[in-house]
């Protein structure tokens, strides 16, 4: 029997589902474009918040030793901007913005000894971040009750990479002396693509869809090497590097089941096992950084309730499935997150929040990692808050 829903509570219910908050995703997952805006009312809507993540991961032991360094995973924002413009009843278009990969980590003294060379000291600190803006349009068609909607777009996404560790070098009048060696890559621009299908009832709150999103290759031609030493600098080589970033597939579902409620949940592949390392070269010299990775899933599931017209709230549960294979320490994952959608002066108010337990792993030289280590069960907390005005 089909669910009578009143419309403001169909629209709060539709916009409260995008509240499940990830607050520390598989292998490099960060934010995800808000094409969900094609779907809401009007024709200029617009919408823009942000992620807040601080995940606790930290080694329990390294080359068989308790570990006394603090945790190595380093907090981080995640922005999203979104546009939409309904250029006609069938046809409708949005722009965006959000960081979709992206990892920042601060070795401690432990670490940076176990990773030791005959060139210096382990890394201190590696990071990277990824920018896409993309553009992405709707045609829709009515069919029976509902709407089939073809969704497809293009994105530009950028990458920026640095390393920094310890560095020994010859100097000409002190000789052997321990410096700092700083690794910078840079590609200012690769093109992505994506491409959707969906179905809807919104008078019944029901929305299935496909949403594919390609892999991106990045040729990172833009790079240095610099060597210091009491923050001056001695030398500097050319640098380059290369990889891909994975493709993914979502499936996502949502209907109502009684007035004021409605349940929703998703199925999401990524492709990280294309992530086997990544390749830079310095000074003529070619190096890796190895990963070996493996496919990640991810699967979420979530209740939403409409307590009056202005207000409702959702919960939702998520499962991450670890995409290390012992190079590193990328564990299973579950989180649980809530989130409330409030009516406030010309727009929607939306805030969340969610806990994640990070299940605990090992890497091992055995497996490509740098050196051996392991880390307990560890945690994450994220917030997240986002608001939508309506033309």
């Amino acid at each position: 029997m089909a669910v009578n829903f009143k419309r403001t509570a169909i629209l709060c219910l539709v916009g409260v589902s995008a509240l499940a908050t990830s607050a520390h995703a598989g292998g490099w997952n960060r934010g995800e474009a808000d094409t969900d805006i094609l779907y809401e009312d009007g024709d200029y809507v617009m919408r823009g918040g942000a992620i807040y993540v601080s995940p606790h991961r930290k080694f329990a032991t390294i080359n068989g030793a308790n570990a006394t360094d603090d945790r190595y995973s380093q907090d981080y924002w995640i922005p999203s901007l979104a546009a939409k413009f309904k250029v006609s009843d069938n046809f409708a278009c949005a722009f965006t913005y959000t960081q979709p990969f992206g990892a920042d980590a601060d070795y401690g003294a432990d670490a940076q000894a176990a990773g030791a060379t005959i060139s210096g000291l382990g890394a201190s600190h590696k990071d990277f971040i990824t920018n896409e803006y993309g553009a992405t349009c709707d045609i829709n068609m009515q069919a029976g009750k509902g709407r089939v909607h073809l969704l497809g777009g293009v994105f530009l996404q950028d990458f920026n990479y640095t390393a920094i560790k310890g560095q020994n070098f010859i100097h000409p009048i002190a000789g052997p002396l321990a410096g700092e060696g700083t690794l910078s890559l840079e590609d200012k621009s690769a093109f992505g693509y994506r491409l959707g299908v969906a179905y809807d009832i919104p008078e019944y709150a029901l929305r299935a869809q496909l949403m594919y999103r390609s892999a991106v290759e990045h040729d990172a031609n833009i790079g240095s090497y610099d060597v210091t030493y009491g923050g001056s600098p001695v030398a500097q080589y050319d640098a380059y590097g290369s990889g891909t970033l994975p493709q993914s597939v979502k499936l996502s579902l949502q209907s109502g089941v009684a007035p004021g409620w409605m349940v929703y949940g998703s199925v999401k592949w990524t492709d990280w096992s294309v992530m086997k390392q990544l390749d830079y070269n310095v000074g003529g010299a070619d190096n890796s950084d190895i990963y070996n990775w493996k496919d990640g899933w991810t699967i979420n599931a979530g209740v939403a309730h409409a307590f009056n017209e202005k207000i409702a709230g959702t919960v939702n549960v998520m499962w991450d499935s670890g995409v290390g294979t012992g190079a590193d320490i990328y564990s299973d994952t579950w989180t649980v997150g809530a989130g409330l959608s409030v009516k406030a002066g010309p727009g929607e108010l939306r805030f969340g929040g969610a806990v994640s337990y990070l299940t605990e792993g090992s890497q091992s030289t055995a497996d490509d990692a740098v050196y051996n280590a392991t880390a307990d069960g560890d945690w994450a907390y994220a917030v997240s808050a986002n608001y939508k005005i309506t033309f």
